[in-house]
């Protein structure tokens, strides 16, 4: 008999399982289907001695200092500020587009006013902003949205732009400064030894037993038992997919070690246009190690797979709600995370709603996630 049960041992349940066996003192049995834990985020030492990331590349980045100082207590920092190209025109340019980006495609020498001008004199009027396709040429020209943003979106989400939710584009600003950093936030960082050390750090607890290779359903067939459960994976998958299925883009990667100490200028290059595949990260560029060899690892964008981006439209939107209410109703279960939430959130607000759950347990209020804490964190 344990005290809990958490199923997924990514960050939301990881978050948890230390909170719960270091605070509370309690028991927490930790499962996970994959062979390893850290979730996506499960980064390794490649058979070359290259530390690389299997699921593609995951930068850390926060405004909190709450949740930088949570994690400090299981990894030291790297500083690292994210910068990313485009491949287009022949030529490799900033993203997000920015006043050098503009320069350079049209060799121009605009200032950040003239810029603004550029952008307001040919930007299309919208008159209510709904689609991801809204969002981008509202702000600037179509040409730049056909460059830079059409084909990419198509690549990423087997859909037009005009067909999906505007917070699909609007995660990637326009700027017209030549800050040509990916993210702003306060803290922009890199787990020193890896994030997979950092997630053995925190379930390195008396009181936590981890499982790895274990399916829930096949656990519930061995009898196991346990008083509580939070649990991070679908949330359709948990009521068998009942009102449907919720639908998903995964992606699959090509993993590959050059004979070269280094490929690309920055560690990610995104294709937006004609290509199969829409980016390819050179990992030495995070983790600074230096090797006279390099890993990279190319991005193909798929229908089928392990599930890794909630489709944002109003109909799926529908759909997660009625799982939602079903979810309300199970008072013996919390529900945390981005597949049992249906959203995307960067890996800070996964930390920040795995600590907000882990306080209402604490007060003993319910299971309900206080989704304002995500920006209040």
């Amino acid at each position: 008999m344990h005290d809990w049960l958490i199923v997924g041992a990514g960050f939301a349940g990881a978050v948890l399982a230390e909170r719960i066996a270091s605070q509370r003192g309690e028991t927490v049995l930790l499962i996970d289907r994959r062979d390893h834990v850290g979730g996506n985020a499960y980064d390794h030492v490649n058979a070359d001695g290259l530390l690389v990331h299997r699921y593609g590349p995951h930068i850390f980045h926060t405004n909190s200092d709450h949740i930088l100082s949570y994690l400090s207590a299981f990894t030291a920092w790297r500083p690292y500020e994210h910068r990313v190209l485009a491949a287009v025109a022949g030529k490799l340019l900033p993203m997000p587009i920015n006043l050098d980006t503009i320069n350079l495609l049209y060799g121009l020498n605009l200032t950040s006013p003239q810029l603004e001008a550029f952008f307001l004199g040919r930007a299309e009027p919208v008159t209510e902003i709904r689609t991801s396709e809204d969002v981008v040429v509202s702000q600037i020209r179509r040409e730049l949205y056909e460059l830079f943003f059409r084909d990419y979106t198509r690549k990423q989400w087997g859909l037009d732009p005009s067909q999906l939710d505007k917070s699909v584009t609007a995660r990637v600003p326009v700027r017209c400064d030549r800050d040509n950093r990916y993210f702003t936030d306060k803290h922009q960082c890199m787990p020193r030894d890896g994030f997979t050390t950092l997630f053995r750090r925190m379930l390195a607890h008396p009181n936590i037993e981890v499982r790895c290779g274990m399916d829930y359903r096949e656990l519930l067939r061995t009898g196991c038992n346990w008083r509580r459960l939070i649990y991070t994976g679908r949330i359709d998958d948990f009521f068998d997919r009942r009102f449907g299925i919720l639908p998903y883009r995964s992606l699959a990667f090509e993993h590959a070690t050059l004979d070269q100490p280094q490929l690309q200028p920055v560690a990610v290059v995104n294709y937006p246009q004609y290509e199969p595949y829409t980016r390819i990260t050179e990992y030495k560029h995070l983790t600074g190690q230096r090797h006279r060899k390099t890993s990279i690892t190319t991005e193909f964008p798929c229908a089928s797979g392990d599930p890794y981006y909630p489709i944002p439209r109003p109909e799926n939107r529908m759909l997660y709600r009625k799982y939602e209410e079903l979810a309300d109703t199970r008072k013996d279960v919390y529900f945390v995370g981005r597949l049992a939430t249906y959203q995307y959130y960067n890996m800070d607000q996964i930390v920040g709603q795995a600590l907000a759950t882990f306080r209402r347990i604490q007060d003993g209020d319910g299971r309900a996630i206080d989704k304002a804490l995500l920006a209040a964190e």
